[in-house]
């Protein structure tokens, strides 16, 4: 069974945080993707390598999934990421953008988690 755009979106994120970035792209990434994180050149060999070293830097990440959303050729995905247990980490969104099956685009943004959140909903 074929996989939907958000299932896609967030077994490549779940790949990345656990330090298999280069799996995650050979698997999803078309070879046109493209992103928009400013800290990063553009290509996708430039972010797999700054995922793989941020794996490598903080063995402990906790990563998880919030809601994922999909919506034709886009899917987005909420998380909430910690470089470790300690840390009260970001609230973070990608959207990705699709050509068939494959992530052609890819924008991510973050705001760090507060320690004294005003909003009593939270971020997640």
């Amino acid at each position: 069974m074929q996989k939907s755009k958000k299932e896609i979106a967030t077994e490549f994120l779940i790949l990345c945080a656990k330090g298999k970035s280069q799996e995650a792209f050979v698997k999803f990434a078309d070879n046109k993707f493209k992103h928009h994180n400013a800290y990063f050149k553009g290509d996708a060999e430039t972010l797999m390598l700054a995922m793989e070293e941020s794996a490598k830097e903080n063995p402990n990440k906790i990563f998880e999934i919030k809601r994922a959303l999909e919506d034709g050729d886009l899917a987005a995905v909420h998380s909430h990421i910690r470089q470790n247990p300690q840390e009260l980490g970001a609230a973070v969104i990608h959207i990705f953008r699709f050509e068939a099956d494959k992530i052609v685009e890819l924008w991510d943004f973050g705001q760090p988690v507060p320690k004294n959140i005003i909003n009593e909903n939270g971020l997640f």
